[in-house]
């Protein structure tokens, strides 16, 4: 019998043991760097003749893997064998899928600290942070595994006289996963195996500036007895790669987690019947979010200091979730500011794979470097600049945090995402104008609210209008099953990854009566 689902507890890198283990797998990951990895379609390894590099974002001449690129033919191939797998994979007993996922979680348990420092070299992920995403992702796996034990078999219906009545789930078909670069092991692991352990076959097209830890979760699952044709990796372009699986005919439901441009341009191209196609497709889509944090006059304005710079610039403000706007009520506006720009003046930047634990690390790529940037020089003419002078390294896509005042509600840095470590802080008169400005953007992900005033919070309940909604504490952070998460709006169709209920997006539902 399995013990109860619980959250993997964190470490403390403060400690002796933790700080020796994760140098110790620093350096391990450090002799492996630069390896090749396969296409893998059909149960096969497959080359294309064409690759790319995964390469550091704390320094781009440093290799962390070589890969195969696909191309749109072979795009063409994952999908088409991927549905004829479909019909072995699907007829798997579901309890032996989920143990797969249940083993899996073992695996990546044993390799926690490993699997944190691969992280550390592909995404520049802070220790703390990385380790938090393996956590995640052996969270996705346990806790899925457990969700599929729960729905195999028959549902309860109501009983009717001279009838046997059934309700089963039943797996959709072949799956496209399109995971993003920013949680690229716990939102890959969570939606790859979301799709497989309900019985569907899965095309995996990985981020093109983190496939290692993709090619690392087809390692472990492989490990764990997933019989490889149920799982396609096929990492190459969107425009050519993840297109074509979008558009195949034989492509029964798309998973995305990604920016708003890309997530609509998905939604629209899957609405699209293609010739062939007998099926709506369905799309499960999270796109991302301009996240506040709302900060009344009743609150304790030390605990919003903590949240707010933690959520601001945790993983460098790369997170869907990420408090990108904080609005402050007048009466403790300049105490709370001034706090803020003193803790987050006191963060360290660097190259996270070195012996230091710093807190943060460099952004993903040149054109996130460059748009950033863009956002900063155009934020300055917005409000007034109180931190945007931290001390980087020349090397490498680093920026520093930086917290633009007095912005206006409609300004350009308080509307649009960023997806970097700029924070627009905002003031209110009053809460019912800072709860309008909260609301006031196209997004609706995450939102926190600190404050000491019960109607208040009882109000937010109802009309502060995010998908994960936080009291006193970081817009940041969830828990799988502890806050299911998914937002409303254009942050997406409100999936509610880690949830009980996110199983049943990848299955249909089928009534089976026999007259008696």
């Amino acid at each position: 019998m399995l013990p109860p689902y619980s959250p993997e507890p964190y470490v403390d890198f403060s400690q002796p043991e933790p700080r020796a283990k994760m140098l110790a797998a620093l350096k391990q990951v450090k002799s492996e760097l630069g390896r090749e990895y396969s296409l893998w379609i059909d149960g096969e390894p497959f080359t294309s003749g064409e690759t790319f590099k995964s390469v550091s974002p704390a320094d781009p001449d440093r290799v962390v893997g070589v890969f195969a690129k696909a191309n749109a033919d072979l795009a063409d191939k994952a999908v088409r064998t991927a549905h004829q797998n479909f019909k072995i994979w699907s007829r798997v007993d579901p309890d032996a899928r989920a143990r797969i996922l249940i083993k899996g979680a073992a695996i990546m348990r044993r390799r926690l600290y490993e699997l944190t420092a691969w992280m550390c070299y592909e995404t520049s992920k802070a220790w703390i942070e990385g380790y938090a995403d393996v956590c995640e992702s052996i969270d996705f796996l346990d806790f899925y595994g457990r969700e599929m034990m729960r729905l195999a078999g028959p549902h309860p219906v109501t009983p009717f006289t001279g009838e046997e009545n059934e309700l089963r789930y039943m797996p959709l078909g072949v799956g496209l996963v399109i995971p993003p670069w920013n949680f690229p092991l716990a939102i890959c692991a969570g939606m790859t195996t979301a799709a497989l352990v309900t019985g569907n076959t899965v095309c995996l097209k990985p981020a093109s500036t983190s496939p290692v830890m993709a090619a690392k979760l087809l390692e472990v699952l492989h490990e764990a007895g997933l019989p490889k044709y149920a799982l396609n990796f096929v990492p190459g372009p969107g425009s050519s790669v993840g297109d074509q699986m979008v558009c195949h005919p034989l492509t029964r439901f798309i998973s995305f987690t990604g920016s708003r441009e890309v997530g609509t341009g998905i939604f629209e191209k899957a609405a699209k019947v293609q010739e062939g196609q007998i099926w709506l497709k369905r799309t499960v889509l999270e796109m991302g979010g301009k996240d506040c944090i709302v900060v009344d006059e009743t609150a304790d304005v030390d605990a919003a200091a903590e949240g707010a710079v933690a959520a601001a610039f945790g993983f460098q403000g790369q997170k869907c979730s990420a408090c990108s706007r904080l609005i402050v009520h007048n009466d403790i506006y300049k105490d709370l500011l001034d706090q803020v720009v003193a803790r987050s003046r006191e963060l360290t930047v660097g190259d996270t794979v070195g012996d230091d634990n710093l807190n943060m690390g460099a952004v993903i790529d040149q054109p996130a470097y460059d748009k950033i940037n863009g956002y900063i020089k155009t934020g300055k003419g917005e409000g007034r600049t109180v931190l945007a002078d931290g001390k980087v390294p020349d090397k490498g896509y680093f920026i520093p945090p930086t917290i633009i005042a007095d912005v206006k509600p409609n300004a350009c840095i308080a509307q649009e995402e960023i997806f970097g470590p700029v924070l627009a802080v905002i003031p209110c008169k009053d809460f019912d104008e800072g709860l309008e400005i909260a609301n006031g953007t196209e997004y609706g992900l995450t939102g926190a609210l600190y404050s000491q005033d019960r109607m208040r919070l009882e109000r937010a309940r109802h009309e502060f209008h995010v998908g994960n909604l936080y009291f006193n504490r970081k817009c940041t952070g969830a828990l799988v099953d502890v806050q299911p998460f998914g937002g409303f709006n254009m942050s997406g169709t409100d999936s509610k990854a880690g949830g009980r209920d996110y199983l049943q997006l990848f299955l249909q539902g089928k009534s089976i009566c026999e007259r008696l």
